[in-house]
């Protein structure tokens, strides 16, 4: 199993859409890393759900539950690829980026190296200690 972060503005889709829908398709991402890291997504894999903008906070935790396919919004047809994620619970705290950075675990998370992306993998002790940290 492999775990994951996806990052989204939570006016323009947030966890409380993806709960809402149950499962939703996680589309519309348009940088070539990212874009690896949804084609290596595999079925059950782990997503915490983080809310850029404003709060930059992570408030729940998601699954994989359709593997990477064609992008339906490629009108382009450059490869770009999507996947399904299901919801799963919330976190009873979420923990917000002051907390990622200082903590010496999760300081190393391409969320605070590579702040643009998207889409990016974790550890699975930075993924346990997360969901510890929110209880």
């Amino acid at each position: 199993m492999q775990y994951w972060l996806v990052k989204s503005e939570p006016n323009e889709y947030g966890w409380e859409d993806l709960q809402k829908n149950r499962e939703d398709v996680w589309d519309g991402i348009r940088n070539y890393q990212a874009r690896n890291f949804l084609k290596a997504m595999k079925l059950g894999d782990q997503v915490l759900f983080y809310h850029s903008g404003k709060t930059k906070e992570i408030v729940g935790v998601a699954e994989v539950s359709e593997e990477a396919f064609p992008d339906s919004k490629d009108t382009e047809n450059k490869g770009w690829v999507a996947v399904k994620i299901t919801a799963g619970k919330t976190l009873k705290k979420p923990v917000n980026l002051e907390q990622i950075k200082t903590n010496d675990i999760l300081n190393s998370m391409p969320l605070i190296k590579q702040s643009r992306l998207s889409v990016m993998p974790i550890e699975k002790n930075q993924f346990d200690l997360i969901v510890k940290l929110s209880s």
